[in-house]
């Protein structure tokens, strides 16, 4: 009996001993879980707030884009204007050019009419007058009998220097 009711305080001994290991594996494993849980809760709003932030970073995004959408718009409207008054002014200037060689070519006529209704005497000491240059492009414009006959009334040196401007320019009509 002795033996049973040692082995009685033995078993109920192990037993207890078991039961108080079970109980703080169990304490431990929930403070654990708990420990666990908070770190979840901790995640879960910083993921939260990272979302936030994506989105508003997205949202940010779009707007900046459809801002430099409507910047490159503005910018596309502003070339397409400056082209057209590049073309205008272009055809301004070709018409204006027109003009101003019309008018080149009315007062070269008017000059070489006058001088072609001159005595070549006087159109010689006209002429000579004149830097030598000037005097070739007038000179150009008349028949060759009338650039003869001013050429023989001026002075040599003069008239060699005409000459030679007559034969270098392009357009020479004699």
């Amino acid at each position: 009996m002795k033996i049973t009711v040692l082995l009685i305080i033995a078993l109920s001994a192990l037993y207890g001993a078991q039961n108080t290991k079970s109980y703080e594996c169990t304490k431990i494993f929930e403070e654990r879980k708990n420990e666990l849980l908070v770190e979840l809760g901790r995640i879960d709003e910083q993921r939260q707030s990272l979302d936030a932030l994506k989105s508003a970073t997205e949202e940010l995004l779009r707007k900046k884009e459809a801002m430099i959408q409507g910047k490159d718009t503005k910018v596309d409207q502003k070339l397409q204007d400056i082209k057209a008054k590049e073309a205008s002014i272009k055809k301004m200037l070709d018409e204006n050019k027109k003009v101003l060689d019309e008018i080149k070519n009315l007062k070269s006529e008017k000059v070489s009419q006058t001088f072609a209704k001159m005595k070549p005497a006087a159109s010689a000491g006209i002429l000579s007058q004149m830097s030598s240059d000037e005097a070739a492009a007038i000179m150009s414009t008349l028949n060759s009998k009338a650039v003869g006959q001013i050429l023989a009334k001026m002075d040599s040196k003069k008239g060699s220097e005409i000459t030679l401007k007559l034969r270098q320019l392009p357009t020479n009509k004699q």
